[in-house]
């Protein structure tokens, strides 16, 4: 079954072409980082034009790819939420258009559990986390932990009640004057450092699931501010940010998985590309006795193989949408 899958919930244009649910024939992804790259993060209108520019030609690079053409394919997915309305509506709007003029079937997909969803891309059956396993989903707009009972189950267990953790990284690297987007220049500038730590707070470490990260970001802010900075002070305060970051999300992780005795666990997200928090997690879960898939990391930013994969599970359980499918914006 041949799945074209499209992606616009953000800034990040994505359109793929996914046999069975598994096998990814293409996946070409248009990136708005340079646009957005002057107002230290994503414009909401500048984005949602970027889509529409770019998205028809995407998802004829697409088929290119993956050497088919649109008759060949089986039905047409689209993210319908949660994410940006604008952004979003580009999306759904195409995919309407497409599925309608191809009478082809029209699935809308949740983009969180399509992120959960990667862990399973260019994986076997039974190279992908068994069920029932645990899930840490971290991106620029979410940060939560679920039980994934199927693909097409899953239980929120925890989540951030203030900032996610991508958005965190963010605003710390906009304080420290290091460039957009802010969770690889803070990767990169901490690469390595192995010096004099700043113990900045693990914000609700010890209770239970939940994940709060703007008194971590706080605490970043007041320590510039009351501090002589310089070069080295940043590389310092950068390394340390992340470490404190990558420790909560670690212990959280590990707890939830021995609170619901889970010994696979899948690293899905945005941030799930941050070589620190791979290490972390995988070195912890490994004394801990569990398994850590991650994606590769080309299914770790936002991209239509996660839409398309899902979708083939979608259409298996008879979840399709018709033509009156309209943006979610705050789907859960």
């Amino acid at each position: 079954m041949l799945i074209l899958g499209i992606e616009t919930s953000c800034d990040d244009t994505g359109a793929a072409v996914v046999r069975d649910g598994r096998e990814v024939l293409s996946n070409p992804v248009s990136s708005q980082i340079e646009i957005h790259r002057p107002f230290g993060g994503v414009v909401p209108e500048i984005a949602s034009r970027a889509h529409v520019e770019n998205l028809a030609p995407l998802v004829r690079m697409s088929l290119q790819e993956a050497g088919v053409s649109l008759t060949d394919l089986d039905a047409v997915a689209v993210t319908y939420g949660p994410g940006l309305a604008g952004c979003l509506l580009a999306g759904v709007s195409l995919a309407k258009s497409l599925a309608y003029s191809l009478h082809k079937p029209l699935i809308g997909v949740n983009h969180l559990e399509a992120h959960v969803y990667t862990s399973a891309l260019d994986r076997s059956p039974e190279d992908a986390p068994p069920f029932p396993h645990l899930s840490l989903l971290v991106s620029g707009g979410h940060t939560s932990l679920y039980r994934i009972d199927s693909w097409m189950r899953l239980a929120r267990l925890g989540g951030t009640r203030d900032d996610a953790a991508g958005e965190a990284f963010d605003k710390v690297a906009k304080a420290l004057n290091l460039g957009y987007p802010g969770g690889p220049a803070i990767q990169k500038r901490a690469d390595g450092f192995d010096g004099d730590w700043i113990e900045f707070p693990r914000p609700m470490l010890s209770q239970g699931l939940e994940f709060s990260f703007s008194g971590l970001k706080t605490a970043v802010i007041n320590y510039l501010r009351e501090n002589p900075i310089d070069d080295e002070q940043i590389t310092r305060i950068a390394a340390s940010f992340q470490r404190a970051a990558v420790d909560v999300l670690a212990t959280k992780t590990l707890r939830a998985a021995e609170q619901f005795n889970l010994r696979s666990i899948s690293l899905v997200g945005g941030v799930s590309a941050n070589e620190a928090l791979r290490r972390e997690l995988t070195e912890r879960a490994r004394q801990a006795g569990c398994d850590v898939f991650i994606p590769d990391k080309k299914y770790s930013m936002d991209n239509g193989a996660m839409a398309a994969g899902l979708a083939y599970h979608y259409v298996h359980a008879n979840r399709f949408a018709d033509l009156t499918l309209n943006a979610a914006p705050g789907l859960r």
